[in-house]
């Protein structure tokens, strides 16, 4: 009796091990109860947008003791404009948390933050030095999947995501892949000064593939760059998002800098070319409604994160049960015809609709620095309103209807540096400049 005792439980032992991770509720479960963080790992180095020398690092979450020797990864980015945040942002740190419970490797990164003039040509080098910086963090993977192994990492299973700029930066990598398609705000000597799109930040010679992209109330510059044959790509946006718009509209971190497409318009992207694509809309949700420790907060973070599981859990090939189904997106959205620079056909089925709206017009402000007046002078004939923004994001100065040659009174403006904010009749951001009060 006790010899089958032992034969049952050897059996059963090794009928376990021989189950696959998806078997055991791996990856849809918490099947960890504690998990491990690795702080401060350098994974490259680049220089700012200063010029200043800059050495990028990452935090690396894993369940305790894992014995798992390939594991899927996701790597992590936080938002705030472009101008702030970090590694440890509350959204990206409880995302890194709860999904190496599930039995994932998670790496929450930072990467190069800061831009000045606050203008869109220098709010589009920033997103070309963080998308760089995220394809170092993942090339730096791959290196060590191919030497020391330290991470354990199935490279064939690589998630990259984040929220706002973080979320901008993995959509960016996930498919903007032709210098051409930002040239209308960066020419071919810009982008060659700045290292091209994949960068110099390191581990260079090693794969930057990922198999989809995790977009938490983020968006594109051009929707068009999703393609039939992209990797997959799950959304997560709220409607009453001010900052980046869930439809289409400027992106408005406190000083408006250009239009973006937010997730509704990349959704319908996605359904327009047949591309593996899941999106849950968060009703009257503001942005990045799951960041924080409010009741609210908590409760979207568990919706988010359970709509993610679902989605990487059908990624790897596992069948369990969805737990937060996908929802049907609100607002319309219309396609606009593109013109693709390497020559695709327009997409002539869509609505047109002009893109006159993001380019700037030439306008002129003077004296600059200035004290108690401005005169403000346009290239182009027609009424356009202003705003004087402070550094804070606060307009202090509003006049709609202006003509060139106009003159502002500056007197409720104390010394320091501002931004002068040009938008046509309907509201279409035009340009902006620096203003220094002396």
């Amino acid at each position: 009796m006790r010899n089958f005792t032992l034969i049952l439980a050897i059996f059963s032992f090794a009928n376990f091990f021989a189950q696959t991770p998806c078997e055991t509720g791996r990856y849809a479960e918490d099947v960890f109860t504690n998990f491990t963080v690795t702080s401060d790992i350098t994974y490259g180095q680049n220089n700012s947008w200063n010029n200043a020398a800059t050495v990028l690092k990452m935090d690396f979450y894993e369940p305790t003791g894992d014995t798992e020797t390939a594991r899927p990864l996701i790597i992590w980015v936080h938002g705030g404009s472009f101008i702030g945040g970090s590694k440890m942002d509350i959204d990206v740190k409880t995302w890194s948390e709860r999904f190496a419970k599930k039995g994932y490797a998670c790496a929450s990164i930072d990467y190069r933050i800061g831009f000045f003039p606050f203008d869109s040509a220098n709010a589009v080098k920033a997103v070309v030095r963080a998308t760089q910086d995220l394809r170092a963090a993942i090339r730096f993977f791959y290196k060590d999947r191919q030497t020391t192994d330290t991470y354990k990492i199935d490279t064939t299973k690589i998630y990259i995501g984040g929220s706002s700029a973080g979320a901008i930066t993995a959509l960016h990598v996930g498919y903007l892949d032709k210098e051409c398609e930002i040239s209308d705000y960066l020419n071919a000597n810009t982008i060659a000064s700045l290292g091209g799109l994949e960068g110099a930040s390191g581990n260079p010679g090693y794969s930057m593939d990922v198999k989809a992209v995790i977009n938490g109330c983020g968006a594109l510059a051009r929707y068009s760059w999703l393609e039939a044959g992209d990797i997959p790509l799950c959304s997560i946006h709220g409607t009453n998002d001010g900052t980046v718009k869930y439809n289409r509209g400027i992106v408005n971190p406190g000083t408006p800098l250009m239009y973006l497409d937010g997730s509704r318009m990349i959704h319908k992207r996605a359904c327009a070319v047949g591309l593996d694509h899941q999106f849950y809309t968060f009703s009257g949700a503001p942005h990045v409604p799951y960041a924080g420790t409010t009741a609210a907060a908590l409760a979207y973070m568990d919706t988010t994160v359970n709509f993610v599981r679902d989605f990487l859990v059908r990624q790897l090939g596992c069948t369990q049960a969805i737990s937060q189904p996908e929802n049907s997106p609100l607002q319309a959205a219309t396609l606009y015809p593109i013109n693709y620079c390497d020559g695709s056909p327009v997409d002539e089925a869509c609505e047109i609709i002009g893109f006159d709206e993001i380019k700037s017009i030439d306008f002129s402000i003077y004296p600059n620095p200035a004290k108690d007046k401005l005169t403000v002078e346009f290239s182009a004939e027609g009424n356009y309103s202003i705003q004087i923004i402070d550094l804070m994001g606060r307009t202090i100065v509003a006049n709609k209807s202006i003509t060139s040659g106009t003159i502002l009174s500056l007197d409720k403006l104390t010394s320091g540096n501002y931004f002068v904010v040009i938008s046509d009749e309907k509201s279409n951001l035009k340009g902006t400049q620096k203003l220094v009060i002396k």
